[in-house]
């Protein structure tokens, strides 16, 4: 029992970026200056997806089997069941690898971020917000080369309204654009902090009061498995929102 620690303190240190890394029984590895905690963890994940896809993924393999198949099988259902409905045929197969690289990259972020001896960069709004960003660029331009200036502007210019509510209604569709790819950022950072937070906080009751703190041990085991599923759902909502708001530009008439 330690009445002296500062739980406050201990969360915030644990879910903010730095410049450190605290490994388990080794001495605490000093990052240089370019480089965050949550910067590192990008990296690693980057590497791990092109270890998977480039050496571990057989592309030839006749009948997939084990980690080809599971492989497949989610980027089968990235194209089938979210690309191809908000996109079409055509662009929803074009789009099909943007939405695997959502998907496979936040889900690799969160997952790592359940083992303790990494940190869960996709808490950082820093990253949920560059995310996002790319999905906005999907959204403005990718629409503006699909359809051109014209097709864009018309998708935010709703048919057989009359021309005073335009004044208010277009400016309205044009900041809704923004707070889309807002909400795409919000969701999954607060998300992945909070779960985060609840854990530290049932974590940090044993330092203060000890034995009596052992039902807050096995909630705290139980919240842990419950972000697996959590890890999974907001991969899968924020591939299925950018999907459904790109659609929306590229297809104003649906």
């Amino acid at each position: 029992m330690d009445p002296n620690f500062n739980i406050g303190a201990y969360i915030m240190y644990e879910v903010q970026d730095r410049h450190q890394w605290q490994l388990p029984f080794l001495p605490t590895i000093e990052l240089p200056p370019f480089l965050s905690l949550h910067g590192l963890m990008l990296i690693i994940s980057a590497l791990f997806l092109i270890v998977v896809f480039c050496f571990l993924y057989k592309k030839n393999q006749p009948v997939p089997t084990g980690l080809t198949n599971l492989l497949e099988l989610f980027v089968l259902f990235i194209r089938d069941q979210i690309a191809t409905p908000f996109l079409g045929k055509e662009y929803g197969r074009k789009l099909t690898p943007l939405f695997c690289t959502f998907f496979f990259f936040i889900l690799t972020l969160n997952l790592i971020g359940l083992i303790p001896l990494f940190a869960t960069a996709t808490s950082n709004i820093n990253v949920t917000g560059s995310l996002a960003i790319i999905t906005f660029v999907f959204m403005v331009f990718g629409a503006i080369y699909k359809n051109g200036l014209g097709g864009f502007m018309k998708a935010l210019i709703p048919s057989g309204v009359p021309a005073p509510i335009l004044i208010i209604l277009v400016p309205i569709e044009i900041f809704g654009l923004f707070i889309k790819a807002f909400a795409l950022m919000i969701r999954l950072f607060a998300n992945m902090l909070a779960g985060h937070i609840v854990i530290l906080s049932l974590l940090g009751l044993v330092v203060i009061l000890g034995l009596a703190a052992l039902p807050a041990v096995l909630l705290a085991i139980f919240i842990s498995l419950l972000e697996v599923l959590v890890v999974f759902l907001q991969t899968y909502i924020f591939t299925l929102l950018s999907a459904m708001f790109i659609g929306q530009l590229y297809h104003p008439e649906h």
